[in-house]
């Protein structure tokens, strides 16, 4: 059966990169001797392997690593720590325009009486 996993890198920088590969290894190995000096991590060595989970279908891994990479700095920390729960914290919008602070704003806080 062959897997694929998507896993995040710790760079010198303290910047993470997160990839997919099927061959996890070889993966580290390139990345650790700088073999496409294109690649972000090859000005960012060395290199510290810190979260990696496998797939069997490859669409779910890529699904996955598309997300995670889109992901703030926190959600990719919180999974790097096995923090799953964490996720939905991070996932809550707090931002001034979210449709929660909207009503407060235009007085619609609370439920008042037709008086």
């Amino acid at each position: 059966m062959k897997y694929y996993y998507v896993y995040i890198l710790k760079c010198k920088d303290n910047s993470y990169y997160t990839g997919i590969t099927n061959d996890i290894d070889r993966r580290f190995i390139e990345h650790e001797t700088g073999e496409n000096s294109n690649c972000y991590t090859f000005k960012r060595r060395p290199l510290t392997p810190v979260f990696c989970e496998y797939f069997i279908d490859v669409n779910y891994a890529i699904e996955f690593e598309k997300q995670v990479k889109g992901w703030s700095r926190k959600k990719k920390e919180a999974i790097i720590d096995q923090n799953w729960d964490k996720l939905k914290e991070l996932s809550i919008c707090n931002n001034e325009s979210s449709h929660k602070n909207h009503w407060i704003k235009k007085g619609f806080d609370s439920a008042q009486d037709d008086k």
